[in-house]
């Protein structure tokens, strides 16, 4: 945002800091560091109710017009005011969206608080409020002020409504849609309980919790490009990391045998729908496992977390339609089910096996209509996967666990143990999309040297997104690592499956570029 002049201001921010200098002025401040505050507008509205929150809306043990003597202090953000001559009546709203009214009489706060109040407040102002509790000639639960204290002259009008602001505008001004937009305040929160949901259910299958680095020497444990940043006191690059996998194994290694790890990774890539250069991102470690216990692991903790907070596995999305994430999913061979798809849509294609030269493929690629890059690369493993996933993802609706991935594109992977020429990995997609992968690890090292050196062939070839040789992981899968299976799930993502709403609103604060 660009460097605010007196001339930029609306017509309402001069008026409204016209009335700041006015407080200041009569040494009022309009800021205070405290203000009168003894109980919430939740806890008052509860405390008043007729029935069990839940089982009404507006109906309270005051008859209407019946006054009590309890004396309160609340606070809020005013967002509806209508001043009449000897009677103002304004609707305040704390954090979570409660409101409550509150009037303010002449006969009760004088004519100079009373007057004070019409020149001085304005919609979106924060100000405490000190009164008897009532019920207004309509029945409505309020607070009928005794005196009143400025909180926080807001400076900046508020929407006249939260349909004045499109998508782009809520999520450059997060803070405005929060106190505006009702789902808005729900996403926030539904992220939060689903987070403690991924913890509550890893800890409770007695993962540990770690943290690893974040500024890495080396880029590692997924196929990405990386941010790159320096470091001046050890003078050299610095990667953000784009996955933890490899120090999460060190910890396996180690003899932590049950791990996990919440937190972010970077990616210097697009942005869409579904993918942000900065996200969360779970991954999770078990000893003496496969990757069908992964599977298994990533499907009860999904299931797990829409029972947790939303109460079913069948949770209702965001355009109102309901999403069953119970009972057993659906399981497709990457191989078997390309070629079905292939056979349905184009017959007479040939066959694609793990023999399939890249000329094939690449006829293959060009029949279909998908566009094959020139200059970065592909060999067989990510033509498979890329013509599979043109082919197949109309099949990706209902949960679902794709398997056996071509060995050249999953590097950190196991070959499977009966099929040759494909690993023992899967990738979960939920509602066409990809919410998690997992892997029976590979954990022998010298094979493990072996992808790192292909991956660096692809690198030569133009793949900016290949692996690098990392000795010092190596080294430690040379200390000897038992069996392991890995799993990773983005929590972006995660929240998108459970709720139906686009990445950028499953996220408070994603990325945008600067207005300008």
């Amino acid at each position: 945002m660009k460097n605010q002049t007196t001339q930029d201001l609306s017509e309402q921010q001069q008026f409204r800091r016209a009335k700041r200098e006015k407080l200041l002025s009569e040494g009022r401040d309009a800021y205070p560091v405290v203000v009168d505050r003894t109980t919430s507008l939740r806890e008052l509205r509860q405390k008043y109710r007729a029935v069990p929150e839940g089982e009404g809306d507006g109906q309270f043990n005051l008859a209407p017009g019946e006054e009590t003597q309890d004396i309160v202090a609340v606070a809020g953000r005013i967002m509806f005011q209508r001043n009449t001559g000897k009677l103002c009546f304004a609707t305040l709203q704390e954090g979570d969206g409660t409101q409550l009214q509150v009037m303010l009489s002449l006969a009760e706060v004088g004519e100079e608080a009373l007057a004070s109040w019409k020149a001085d407040t304005d919609l979106g102002d924060i100000v405490s409020v000190r009164g008897r509790v009532i019920a207004s000639r309509r029945g409505e639960l309020s607070v009928q002020a005794q005196s009143w204290h400025m909180a926080s002259k807001a400076l900046r009008p508020l929407p006249v409504a939260f349909a004045d602001m499109n998508e782009e505008q809520r999520v450059r001004h997060r803070y405005t849609d929060l106190i505006m937009r009702e789902d808005a305040r729900k996403n926030a929160m539904t992220r939060i309980k689903v987070i403690a949901a991924v913890r509550k259910f890893l800890t409770g299958h007695d993962f540990v919790e770690v943290e690893t680095p974040m500024l890495q020497t080396l880029h590692g444990g997924a196929a990405a490009r990386p941010f790159i940043t320096r470091s001046n006191a050890l003078d050299m690059d610095l990667y953000l990391r784009i996955a933890p996998e490899l120090y999460l194994k060190r910890c396996v290694v180690g003899g932590i045998e049950r791990v996990f790890e919440l937190n972010r990774n970077f990616r210097n890539e697009g942005v869409d729908s579904s993918h942000s250069p900065e996200f969360t991102m779970l991954e999770t470690y078990q000893a003496w496992g496969t990757y069908k216990d992964g599977a298994k692991t990533m499907q009860e903790l999904v299931q797990f977390c829409a029972k947790e907070v939303f109460g079913s596995t069948t949770v209702t999305l965001a355009d109102g339609t309901e999403y069953d994430l119970g009972g057993e999913w659906k399981v497709m061979e990457m191989y078997p089910s390309l070629n079905e798809a292939l056979q349905r849509k184009f017959p007479g294609q040939p066959e694609v096996t793990i023999e399939s030269s890249v000329e094939e493929l690449k006829g293959i690629a060009d029949v279909i209509g998908l566009k094959v890059p020139k200059d970065e690369g592909w060999l067989h493993g990510k033509l498979v996967e890329e013509i599979w996933e043109h082919l197949c993802s109309d099949q990706l609706y209902e949960p679902t666990f794709v398997i056996n991935f071509p060995v050249e594109t999953s590097p950190l992977t196991r070959d499977h143990r009966e099929l040759p020429g494909v690993t023992e990995k899967f990738d979960l997609y939920v509602r066409g999309f990809e919410l998690a992968t997992g892997y029976s690890e590979l954990v022998d090292p010298v094979i493990q040297r072996e992808r790192f050196e292909d991956q660096a062939r692809l690198a030569a070839h133009g793949d900016d997104e290949a692996m690098v040789l990392d000795e010092d992981f190596l080294a430690a899968m040379e200390q000897g690592m038992p069996p392991t299976a890995g799993c990773g799930m983005g929590i972006d993502r995660l929240l998108m499956a459970l709720t139906g709403l686009g990445i950028r609103e499953t996220v408070l604060f994603p990325l945008v570029k600067p207005e300008v």
